[in-house]
């Protein structure tokens, strides 16, 4: 009888999901094989995944059970709606308990990180981001984890005045200083159904009779697709080498070429005027009172116009969003979807939020 090789998991994984590629000593039929014969010797890898009922989370769990894989989630909204039934197993966070966390990771070789927070708030801060993802890490390498694939923002920087691209690059820091194998993905802008900034700028221009940028507006984004995104996040898995990737989609834009971009698409162009920082935030501060929400930061507006989320690195995905807007110009923007809710209600799909 012909003696069959048997794969670790996470390169069985990989191969699957970038079947084009080939490595020396990969027998292709042998991952066929493998693959079509789980019980035949091939030991399936458990991975745990952040926020697995959100939105980048909710992908890359997808991803995972198709490729028949064990998946577990952390996440602070443990009865949130769950579209994935018995095959998730739930954990809460945990991170004042330690112990408890660490126990929940026992077991898995892969953590996919997506937990952070977009503002400071009177119910979550940066600091407490960072204090806890410290945690998470530290915990995962006790339990053993092979691998943390974690989420990032480009141009994170340590001596950055904005706290969000500082206390990401202090964690960036953290895992690279922890000796696990990982990759760190460096998204601007990660767009989809449930995504936030495109379609609350299509929200605005469906409501005003024009759009503010701030200042002259010609900072640049490369958003992301976010399916394209957890394609990404899972193919990392399944490598060793440590990696900073950054995630950036195929298409650039000004962020006044975005706003007229979409208008167009959804069939509501509007004239974009320039505003200074202080209106721009006033009016934004006004919706957000109207909404409930935090519409826009100081810090959000600071980051953009010193174009931090540009870099000229090659694209990672392949989603344009152009053509994934006149996908859904029937349904972009009409309703708000509102951070805060999504932080407050931890029942509701982040869909209806």
């Amino acid at each position: 009888m012909e003696k069959r090789q048997i794969y670790h998991p996470l390169t069985v994984l990989y191969r699957a999901l970038n079947p084009n590629e080939t490595a020396s000593g990969f027998p292709v039929s042998n991952l066929v094989t493998c693959m079509a014969e789980p019980r035949r010797g091939l030991r399936m890898a458990t991975h745990v995944v952040t926020g697995a009922f959100g939105y980048t989370g909710k992908y890359i769990t997808e991803r995972l059970l198709a490729a028949g894989q064990t998946v577990r989630t952390l996440t602070n909204s443990p009865d949130r709606a769950n579209p994935f039934g018995e095959r998730v197993a739930v954990h809460p966070f945990n991170f004042d308990k330690p112990d408890e966390l660490a126990a929940s990771l026992e077991g898995a070789e892969v953590l996919y990180n997506t937990y952070w927070v977009r503002f400071n708030h009177r119910l979550f801060t940066h600091a407490e981001a960072v204090r806890n993802t410290l945690t998470l890490f530290e915990a995962a390498k006790r339990a053993g984890v092979l691998r943390i694939v974690h989420t990032s923002i480009t141009n994170p920087s340590e001596g950055s005045p904005l706290e969000y691209f500082r206390g990401k690059a202090v964690l960036e820091r953290a895992l690279r200083e922890s000796g696990m194998s990982h990759a760190i993905l460096r998204p601007t802008v990660i767009f989809g159904k449930e995504d936030i900034l495109v379609n609350n700028i299509a929200w605005t221009l469906r409501r005003f009779p024009v759009f503010g940028v701030f200042g002259a507006g010609n900072y640049r984004l490369q958003p992301i697709h976010v399916e394209d995104f957890a394609d990404l996040a899972v193919a990392q898995a399944g490598r060793t080498e440590d990696t900073t990737i950054d995630a950036i989609g195929p298409e650039t834009f000004t962020y006044r070429e975005l706003a007229m971009a979409i208008g167009a698409i959804i069939g509501c162009p509007r004239p974009v005027v320039s505003v200074p920082k202080w209106f721009g935030y006033g009016a934004g501060w006004v919706i957000g009172k109207w909404t409930g929400d935090v519409t826009i930061t100081r810090d959000e507006i600071e980051g953009l116009m010193a174009d931090l989320l540009y870099t000229g690195s090659p694209p990672a995905g392949k989603t344009h969003l152009t053509e994934w807007t006149r996908e859904h110009a029937d349904t972009l923007g009409k309703r708000y979807a509102s951070e805060v809710a999504r932080r407050v209600d931890r029942r509701s799909g982040y869909g209806s939020l």
